[in-house]
């Protein structure tokens, strides 16, 4: 047994058998995988073995792909049969808002390469006659997926890997994990028998390595608090109930293959053939999460007792639509833990506070992702960065406000909205509100519809009383269009105000920090009393972070990222500090998010606004281009109220940016609204901001930004200074221009915009994808932001999108296709 390994992969399911085997793949041989009962032991011995492609998620979906894929080549490696039945997935719809969701999906999976089929009632009738089609309006069929044999796949990546000169050491217990110098050592005891009993103290070893992946299952809790951590990765009860053999169905099996899976997404359930019966699988309401605080050390290969009351309507909804499932006897029911996050995908990368240790823990679908999990997890710590952004899937996209609490009411939320209608405007109510700035009440009394962003509420729109946001979701132009449309035109015409305060902001200073922040980003540094915007690459040099950077003194800086990414960039730029505070001299970092409020004051009447509010000698005087000019800050008073003002806006009109400290923000507010009332200011919501936006052709992070792509693909030449050594500089002239990112005017149907996931395409074929959309008011039609192969990045560049179930005429406009020339932004006065 080793002693000392590259790796150390603990948990022997579906997933970590994936880490193993493609960290091997990859060339890290020196691997170990510790198992402490047998393997498939966890949630994986009683997984349905399903493996849906669809999703919404651009990177989950590739990950499910690669696992279909790779599933299917696993034989002709190890000789062992992973249990793949292709049998396809058939996904039925009752309404024409199911269908809508489907063709939603359907942009997604074309951009990934998926294939699918769209059916009619009939086609559905004709070729699967035993299901009953006279309720439905419609399916999506994938052709290429099915279920498979979770405890077969599990061992044979699990041989692979051994193949690969990977070490399997089952029934072994990990105890701890200590530091000893820049390696890890495991703590284990191995254990007595199959039933995990200890064997003695005297049985106690350590395995030294230089990294760690935990893929725990429903034991992450515990796993995470041995490195002094939480993550909300708690398991909810899901189960299934397998029937005695349906004659109809043997019978069907006779003239035809295997059925598919068929999912009823409105009745919420997918049901599968299991040996001439059927395996029913239900998303009910009100299934409780368990193991709050842990497993008991009891708890090993066992299971929960069935609660058929609690599926009962889901059930009957299986005999309606396979009428002859009624005479099919129960012959086996499972109920057992599978882990949830709050947003239902997984954790997958880096832990927040060490150095390579690694979670790939809280899979809902775990059989399903194990396989792409292994092979872009392997390219994060072998390469360090996967082809593909898994920021979406990281694990410090939960800051450390997040508890056990949260975590349980937001997993059996997502556990619930498995089969729900995933609107792409869609917010769940569960555990909130929760973080709310002062002048939440306020805004909530004006109208505002919130959105949740890392648990702060932030205002989507603002709507008349009595509106309902839940009633007003659709795949196309819902009710809250007509509200984010006047906002968008009074930041145009007059004045808007936006609540910014979930932006993530932190202080750097010292000695150190000039030096430190020149080599992190890749633009030029602000001089004292100006900003800029810029990007931290990572070593793939593709953007890691995007920071507006204000320089207050020398040494002094204040530095604003995306809201979203608040816990994702504090630790990052903590552990970048603790690397470099050597090289380039001390330094102090804080996260002040909490302490600082923000309101976005922005349109061609704002700086009329902010004259009746600052208080200085001139007021006219204070904020004219020549005092206050674009791209400069300055701490300013408004009112009673010290304020970090930054002249610039991201809906790129004349705007400021009001920091100020949030203990006084409900004083500021009640000020702004009093001054903007007469020059017809408007309170403004996310989705106004972001249409505003993408007519400025500006990038966001997270989707249009992000880990797979460069800061010159991303078609921002202006903010990298190439005469400067910076981190990943290199990387990124070498990796040269895969794709482009261009804005898109689009002449699209009258009721839908696209979202962002919708595939581009010239002369028939798909050369790129959306990934920012919605609607202009300037110029009155459907714009988007996306990627297409470079050749075709030229202004006025004829392009096809898809949205819906159409292809729609898109022309590739100029960057910034309203005011190029930023004389709106500069405006005089």
């Amino acid at each position: 047994m080793r002693t000392h390994a590259r790796a150390v992969v603990v948990g022997g399911g579906a997933v970590g058998a994936s880490i193993a085997y493609h960290l091997a793949k990859a060339g890290w041989s020196d691997v170990v995988l510790l198992e402490r009962d047998e393997l498939t032991s966890g949630s994986t011995w009683h997984a349905a073995g399903l493996l849906p492609l669809f999703n919404m998620s651009y990177a989950v979906s590739h990950i499910h792909d690669y696992s279909v894929k790779f599933y299917k080549e696993l034989e002709a490696e190890t000789g062992l049969n992973a249990g793949f039945s292709v049998v396809g997935n058939l996904r039925m719809a009752q309404t024409q808002a199911r269908m809508d969701e489907y063709r939603l999906y359907a942009s997604t999976a074309e951009t990934v390469g998926i294939p699918h089929e769209w059916l009619t009632p009939q086609d559905i009738k004709d070729r699967y006659p035993l299901v009953q089609t006279e309720d439905l309006v419609g399916a999506i069929f994938h052709p290429t997926d099915g279920y498979i044999n979770p405890a077969d796949v599990t061992q044979a990546m699990a041989k692979g890997a051994r193949q690969r000169g990977v070490e399997v050491i089952r029934r072994v217990q990990v105890d701890g994990f200590s530091r000893q110098g820049d390696d890890w050592v495991v703590h284990c005891t191995k254990m007595a028998d199959k039933g995990g009993n200890l064997i003695s103290s005297e049985d106690k070893f350590t395995i030294t390595c230089e990294h760690v992946v935990t893929a725990t299952g429903n034991h992450a809790q515990r796993t995470a608090a041995m490195i002094g951590t939480y993550i909300p990765a708690i398991p909810v009860e899901h189960q299934y109930i397998v029937t005695e053999p349906d004659p109809a169905l043997v019978e069907w099996r006779k003239q035809n293959g295997e059925h598919p899976v068929l999912r009823d997404a409105d009745a919420k359930w997918y049901v599968r053939e299991e040996r001439g019966g059927w395996i029913l699988g239900p998303y009910e309401r009100n299934a409780p999460a368990c193991f709050k605080f842990g497993v008991p050390d009891s708890f090993r290969a066992d299971l929960f007792p069935l609660d058929l009351e609690r599926i009962e309507e889901e059930y009957m909804s299986m005999i309606h639509r396979i009428p002859s499932s009624e005479t099919a006897g129960l012959k086996d029911d499972f109920n057992g833990p599978i882990c949830y996050t709050p947003d239902g995908n997984p954790l997958v990368g880096e832990a927040p506070g060490v150095r390579n240790f690694w979670f790939a823990e809280g899979f809902s679908f775990g059989i399903t992702a194990a396989g792409g999990t292994g092979h872009y997890l392997a390219q994060l710590m072998t390469e360090g960065e996967a082809e593909i952004d898994m920021w979406s899937l990281d694990p410090r996209r939960f800051g450390g406000w997040v508890n056990r609490e949260y975590a349980t009411k937001k997993n059996e939320e997502a556990y619930e909205h498995v089969y729900i209608l995933h609107h792409p405007d869609e917010e769940r109510p569960a555990a909130r509100p929760l973080k709310t700035a002062p002048c939440y009440d306020r805004m909530a009394a004006r109208g505002a519809q919130f959105g949740c962003v890392n648990g702060w509420e932030r205002p989507n729109y603002f709507a008349p009383e009595g509106f309902s946001d839940h009633d007003a979701r659709s795949f196309r132009r819902g009710g809250w269009w007509q509200y984010a449309e006047a906002e968008a035109k009074a930041v145009r015409e007059a004045a808007g105000l936006i609540d910014a305060s979930a932006f993530t902001k932190h202080v750097l200073k010292g000695p150190g920090a000039t030096a430190f922040l020149d080599w992190l980003t890749c633009n030029k540094l602000p001089k004292v009393g100006r900003i800029n915007l810029t990007y931290a690459l990572t070593v793939a040099g593709t953007v890691r972070t995007e920071l507006t950077i204000v320089r207050q003194a020398e040494d002094a800086y204040y530095l604003v990222t995306a809201g979203a990414a608040e816990a994702y960039d504090s630790d990052y730029l903590a552990k970048m500090v603790e690397d470099k505070i050597g090289e380039f001299g001390s330094m102090y970092l804080a996260n002040v998010t909490a302490q600082y409020g923000v309101f976005a004051l922005a349109g061609p009447r704002s700086r009329d606004i902010l004259r009746d509010l600052i208080v200085a000698e001139d007021p006219a005087a204070a904020l004219t281009n020549k005092a206050f000019p674009w791209l400069s800050a300055k701490q300013i008073d408004l009112g009673m109220v010290p304020t970090l003002a930054i002249r610039v806006a991201y809906t790129g009109e004349l705007g400021w940016e009001l920091h100020h400290p949030m203990e006084m923000q409900n004083h500021l507010f009640d000020r702004i609204m009093a001054a903007g009332e007469p020059h017809g200011l408007k309170l403004v919501g996310a989705r106004a901001q972001n249409w505003l936006r993408q007519e400025k052709s500006y990038r966001a992070f997270g989707s249009d930004l992000g880990r797979d792509a460069t800061p010159l693909e991303a078609g921002l030449d202006r903010f990298v200074d190439l005469d400067k050594e910076f981190k990943g500089k290199a990387a990124m002239l070498e990796t040269g221009i895969r794709a482009k990112c261009v804005t898109v005017l689009i002449d699209g149907p009258d009721d839908a915009d696209p979202w962002g996931r919708e595939g581009l395409f010239h002369d028939g074929q798909m050369i790129g994808r959306l990934t920012s959309g919605g609607y202009s008011v300037a110029f009155g039609k459907q714009i988007g932001i996306g990627y297409v192969r470079p050749d075709l990045a030229v202004t006025g560049q004829a392009l096809k999108v898809r949205i819906m179930d159409g292809l729609y005429d898109a022309t590739v406009t100029e960057d910034s296709p309203y005011d190029p020339k930023n004389e709106t932004i500069r405006m005089n006065g």
